[in-house]
């Protein structure tokens, strides 16, 4: 059995899927999770907005011993799904420690540009 390391909560607060590609790259977001016990974790999303109500409770699973680099516009909770052009913040809770980081491609010219930060884990 390995033990995992990381935080069970996690927040990142500039989220924002660009509404147009150029080229055959295309915008994207993700969140790279990972789980370094031999256990399954349980994520939980919820996505805020600045003018709606958030979208709450999004189930994932990572198994152990994996990592897993999940879309944010594959997040989807009773047909809502974060909609692009739009500014939105990420919580992240996890029934036991994983590792998050957010990564976002934005490729709407041709000098693509690619952002990675570390969430912040919230103790």
């Amino acid at each position: 059995m390995y033990k995992g390391f990381g935080h069970t909560h996690w927040i990142i607060p500039d989220g924002y899927i660009p509404e147009k590609s150029s080229g055959e790259l295309v915008s994207h977001e993700s969140i790279c999770v990972l789980n370094a016990s031999s256990e399954e974790a349980l994520l939980r999303f919820t996505i805020y907005f600045e003018d709606r109500d958030p979208i709450e409770d999004i189930p994932y699973v990572v198994p152990g011993r994996r990592t897993k680099h999940i879309r944010t516009s594959a997040l989807v909770k009773d047909g809502q799904r974060i909609p692009a052009g739009v500014p939105y913040a990420i919580e992240v809770r996890s029934d036991i420690p994983v590792v998050v980081q957010y990564s976002r491609l934005d490729a709407t010219q041709a000098a693509n540009a690619l952002m990675s930060v570390m969430a912040y884990p919230v103790k």
